[in-house]
């Protein structure tokens, strides 16, 4: 028996909405990385970029247990001398939740060429609206 390694040509890609009210923040991320590397389906393999095309909406209303929104920081660097610079999750998720879940599901993601092509097909919208309807997205449950 060998094993299956799936073609370029072969691999068809579906849509789905993952709706991120009232879940944490977290589990939505590891669910849409799920998703976007393809590992939900039997022809997966690590090599090839086998995902679907996730869209995420209500951003806005995911949640952050415990005391992360006023613990946790995104931090990041400007590459200037002191540049360091900091956002707490709390600010974050008020002016930018897209980003805060953006950030989140990029961290699950392998950092190569398959992962940030896989970053591609990742929409996050803020409200419950998305502008995707013409591709016949399927709703995906937690």
């Amino acid at each position: 028996m060998s094993t299956y390694m799936p073609k370029a040509n072969e691999i068809s890609r579906k849509w789905y909405v993952i709706d991120a009210a009232g879940k944490p923040l977290g589990r939505v991320a590891a669910k849409a990385a799920h998703l976007l590397r393809g590992k939900h389906k039997p022809t997966f393999a690590p090599h090839a970029d086998c995902g679907d095309h996730v869209i995420v909406v209500n951003a806005e209303k995911a949640i952050l247990t415990g005391n992360k929104l006023e613990q946790k920081y995104y931090r990041w660097h400007t590459g200037w001398i002191g540049g360091l610079k900091e956002v707490k999750y709390a600010h974050l998720m008020k002016t930018n939740p897209e980003k805060a879940m953006t950030l989140a599901i990029k961290g699950m993601i392998p950092d190569t060429v398959i992962g940030r092509k896989s970053l591609r097909r990742l929409r996050v919208y803020r409200g419950p609206e998305h502008k995707n309807q013409a591709q016949k997205p399927e709703d995906w449950t937690l």
